[in-house]
């Protein structure tokens, strides 16, 4: 599996994500721009001593990952749509892409594979979950999907 963070905000939720993705042996990929420095002490705590453990890949914008990853197909996080996340039949290959934490997704991803944006169902006065809560929702169900490969 694939995460793609587009322009995170907040290093500790980045550094709680590498975590996850090293547990879950899941690529990150983190599309700048970053909002904090990549050396922030606050993202390397976060991450605590996984950071050999994860494969990170820094990519310039979302095209410039999109040029290095064609034709791979994409899942987009949003609060902005119906479609429920465990809904979706994953592969270990597919793409799971979460916007920043203020923002969200830019309506221009949004609206390229509209069928393709997932939803994790929250009480309705709720405006959002935290960004490292989400992507592990949406993760752990992509692996039990999978029947968890490669985790014991």
């Amino acid at each position: 599996m694939h995460i793609v963070l587009y322009q995170p905000e907040i290093p500790q939720n980045t550094g709680n994500i590498a975590r996850l993705c090293a547990a879950a042996k899941a690529q990150l990929h983190l599309i700048e721009p970053l909002g904090f420095f990549w050396e922030d002490d606050r993202l390397k705590r976060a991450g605590l001593d996984y950071w050999e453990l994860v494969n990170i890949e820094r990519h310039l914008n979302f095209n410039a990952y999109l040029s290095k990853y064609p034709g791979r197909r994409l899942f987009f996080a949003t609060t902005k749509t119906s479609q429920p996340y465990d809904k979706i039949h994953y592969t270990a290959e597919d793409a799971l892409v979460f916007g920043p934490e203020t923002r969200g997704l830019p309506p221009e991803i949004l609206c390229r594979q509209p069928e393709n944006n997932l939803r994790i169902p929250m009480f309705a006065e709720a405006r959002s979950l935290n960004l490292a809560n989400s992507v592990a929702i949406v993760l752990y169900e992509a692996l039990r999907q999978l029947s968890f490969p490669g985790l014991t």
